[in-house]
């Protein structure tokens, strides 16, 4: 087996140690590891001679020049392969990878477990209003508590928009655990899918319309960006709550502000933003019925090791030939198979 000969990099981190662990299982792979602040005379050369990128899937922990661009694959004349620490892939323009011939692939559902668990979290916490009742006994005396009465979840509705790998967890638990009715919207799968994966298929606007809670679950692309805003909130009950784990930018903050601000919906769940981390002065995290965390929903312990686990066998898999199980840009594979042959005399299959 020849030695180095598949050229790998990431910038700063990887989903966790577990990955690098594997890839010293492979003498005829190298994995060099760059900085946000490596200086050029120090990156160029690895960026030029890369085969594959493992790139981090937050957009704002990422330098800007380590983006996936048009600009950066100009640089990366050998880049084969872009595969993202998580199920998302925020830093990475998808059709400039495919008019380049290079492929795409994400870790999706090795952390749909720990993302729709904090979902339901955040659903219990909101509606047993267990974070407003924190903040009271924290700066007030005598607390009525009569003054904080919250509500069961079993029995309620929960829609979920996009019930693929985490959507159709929370489903599960919503369905097991509490006895909730689930709807859920999402326009690539049929009523038959969606039934076999606990929810009954709904279209967006009456499933805002019926929902006590929504929950965001759907990637972020050109047909999700800006698909909640001030119109969708006026659809939801005022005493629903809105929930998303899923990315910024899905949902119009703004928006999301003046619904709280005008008490037309109940409270909300936030762990994606636009700006990430959000500053400590952001109007959303004014709010006592406004739960935030710091997009952590898929930060556990178990999923940070299913994730590199999974990158680095995929990843591997690819450079041995193999066509990955969790493609993005599948429309690219014959020019980037015609490529791969090119270089390591291999037509993957």
């Amino acid at each position: 087996m020849s030695v180095n000969n598949k050229r790998v990099f990431y910038v700063k981190y990887l989903a966790h140690d577990i990955y690098a662990e594997i890839m010293k299982g492979r003498p005829d792979v190298r994995l060099d590891r760059l900085e946000n602040e490596s200086p050029a005379d120090v990156f160029t050369p690895i960026l030029g001679a890369a085969h594959a990128y493992q790139v981090g899937a937050a957009r704002d922990e990422l330098a800007r020049h380590f983006h996936v661009d048009r600009d950066f694959l100009k640089r990366t004349p050998n880049l084969l392969i872009v595969s993202s620490n998580g199920a998302g892939f925020d830093p990475v323009d998808v059709a400039a990878c495919t008019e380049a011939g290079v492929l795409v692939v994400n870790q999706s559902g090795g952390n749909a477990n720990s993302v729709a668990e904090h979902a339901l979290g955040m659903l219990l916490t909101l509606s047993k209003r267990i974070l407003e009742s924190d903040r009271a006994l924290r700066r007030e005396r005598n607390v009525n508590r009569n003054a904080l009465i919250g509500n069961e979840a079993r029995g309620k509705t929960i829609g979920i928009v996009g019930i693929g790998n985490v959507g159709r967890r929370i489903a599960e638990l919503c369905n097991g655990m509490l006895h909730m009715k689930v709807v859920a919207y999402d326009p690539y799968l049929t009523a038959e899918e969606i039934a076999a994966r606990g929810g009954e298929k709904v279209e967006l606007d009456d499933l805002l319309r019926r929902s006590d809670f929504v929950s965001i679950s759907c990637p972020l692309d050109a047909g999700s960006r800006g698909m909640i805003g001030a119109g969708q909130f006026s659809l939801m009950q005022p005493h629903a709550f809105f929930i998303t784990t899923a990315r910024g930018f899905i949902h119009d903050e703004r928006a999301l502000y003046d619904a709280l601000k005008e008490k037309r919906i109940a409270g909300a769940g936030l762990d994606v933003w636009d700006k990430e981390p959000p500053p400590p002065e952001h109007p959303l995290l004014q709010f006592d019925n406004v739960l935030a965390s710091p997009h952590t929903a898929g930060v556990t312990r178990e999923a940070r090791i299913n994730m590199g686990r999974i990158a680095a066998e995929q990843l591997l898999d690819a450079l041995d030939g193999k066509r990955p199980p969790r493609v993005i840009n599948s429309e690219v594979w014959p020019d980037y198979a015609k490529r791969f042959a090119a270089t390591f005399g291999v037509t993957p299959k």
